[in-house]
């Protein structure tokens, strides 16, 4: 089978590697979409040194796709099924594992895939039964991998803000996660404060019912986010971008008694702990992922509210287009991106 690993320095290769067989407690899903998310720029930006064992690892975690061939003990699914991958594996005992939060295990069976473990970028891929979330037949399968990651993010974001519709919320970023939690919170009522320095980010939010938007280069974002909301803040805010300084705005627009919310990964941040959280009695939630029942979740609540899921995704590939894929994604402009098997 055909498989995509980084190569290095903004580069892709396709590579063949043997087709999987699954062996007891397993499936094998034909990859029918893979999303591609804003943790997969580091990687690729990486040289090949540091990417070290990566640079053996078929790429990607938004597996979408349809069951092949299953083991022996399996029972939860069966061939021709339409399946969401959760991208975690773990220990299969722990109090994490059983609750579907596999991510959390903290064993040394812990995986990743796409990361630690081959992923999403290739014609197949071998993964753990519990590991497969049903997805419903009104579903597509390129929403299924958009809900995989980065959707999926979102709404469990915006699960842990507890985001209503009498909520004013500022999301910072809008990259996939970012655009996500636009387009779902827009949906659940709130008013949406979309915070972004590219036009054609801040465009896209507009488009998927945000309320407003917000340039960080035209002056502070926090004296903005106050102007919109009569100096009083947003009841809750959401940071999707990882940067340090970006988080320490989204906290400080949060109004008194309001929740924040970090999402993206890496970075850093530096705050004044009394006067920027103590004393204005800011509730802050750290959000990772999901679970399985997150997935599936998050999956029925689409369907059956009949949302176009589809209207976050902007650039659709094939994995011969892999490399131009990431070129256009690494430029920040786009909404989702997918690569699309037939």
């Amino acid at each position: 089978m055909r498989g995509i690993v980084f190569d290095g320095n903004k580069t892709i290769e396709e590579r063949i590697f043997q087709d999987p067989s699954p062996g007891p407690n397993q499936v094998v899903i034909q990859m029918k979409s893979s999303g591609l998310c804003g943790s997969d720029l580091k990687p690729y930006r990486a040289s090949k040194l540091e990417l070290g064992k990566r640079a053996e690892t078929i790429c990607g975690h938004e597996p979408c796709g349809q069951v092949v061939a299953i083991g022996e003990n399996v029972t939860n699914v069966k061939t021709d099924d339409r399946i969401i991958v959760h991208h975690y594996s773990g220990c299969r005992i722990c109090k994490y594992c059983l609750s579907g939060w596999t991510q959390l295990c903290q064993s040394d069976k812990q995986r990743v895939y796409g990361f630690n473990a081959h992923g999403a970028n290739a014609d197949y891929q071998l993964i753990e039964d519990y590991m497969c979330v049903p997805m419903p037949d009104a579903l597509s399968y390129e929403e299924g991998a958009a809900i995989a990651c980065g959707t999926g993010t979102a709404f469990q974001a915006l699960r842990r803000l507890n985001l209503s519709g009498k909520d004013v919320i500022a999301i910072f970023g809008q990259g996939p996660v970012g655009l996500s939690a636009t387009f779902l919170g827009s949906h659940m009522g709130a008013r949406i404060l979309a915070v972004d320095p590219i036009p054609e980010r801040r465009k896209l939010a507009i488009d998927l019912g945000a309320w407003a938007t917000v340039d960080p280069g035209k002056y502070d974002s926090v004296t903005q986010i106050m102007e919109l909301t009569s100096g009083q803040g947003a009841d809750c805010t959401l940071d999707a971008t990882g940067i340090g300084s970006v988080r320490a705005e989204a906290i400080r627009s949060t109004k008194i008694w309001g929740r924040a919310c970090l999402v993206g990964e890496g970075g850093d941040l530096n705050l004044q702990p009394s006067p920027d959280i103590i004393h204005r009695q800011i509730n802050l939630y750290g959000s990772w992922t999901f679970s399985t029942l997150i997935l599936k979740e998050l999956s029925e609540w689409v369907v059956n509210r009949e949302l176009p899921l589809s209207n976050i995704i902007t650039h659709r590939y094939s994995l011969d287009d892999v490399s131009k894929a990431f070129e256009i994604f690494n430029q920040g402009k786009t909404g989702k991106a997918v690569i699309n098997w037939n």
